[in-house]
């Protein structure tokens, strides 16, 4: 099933993250963001910096609607961005879900 299709779970803590082989066989889903240090971050950049809070607006609502948020920094047509999952200090399936939905919304 298509990352984009599921929905983000709630997640209280209490289950492990994602192991490394969990993470290998997700990540080529979301062939734009890499893993680092149990997080997943992408550099988006935009034209100026009216587009790149546009983009902002837009990925806080998927973020809000699917209960899952990401960090993110912005420097002017630069967003940073990361996500992880802060109840069990590492990755979930939930971090993939939101940044295929996130790639979705460029």
């Amino acid at each position: 099933m298509d990352l984009t299709e599921k929905r983000c779970l709630p997640c209280e803590g209490g289950v492990p993250p994602l192991d490394e082989a969990a993470i290998g066989r997700l990540l080529p889903r979301v062939p734009e963001w890499e893993e680092r240090e149990g997080r997943l971050r992408r550099t988006f950049h935009f034209p100026n910096f009216v587009e790149a809070m546009a983009f902002l607006n837009r990925v806080a609502e998927v973020a809000e609607a699917e209960g899952h948020h990401p960090d993110f920094s912005v420097h002017y047509r630069r967003v940073d961005m990361e996500i992880w999952t802060h109840a069990v200090g590492g990755l979930t399936e939930n971090d993939f879900i939101l940044a295929a939905k996130i790639d979705r919304v460029l």
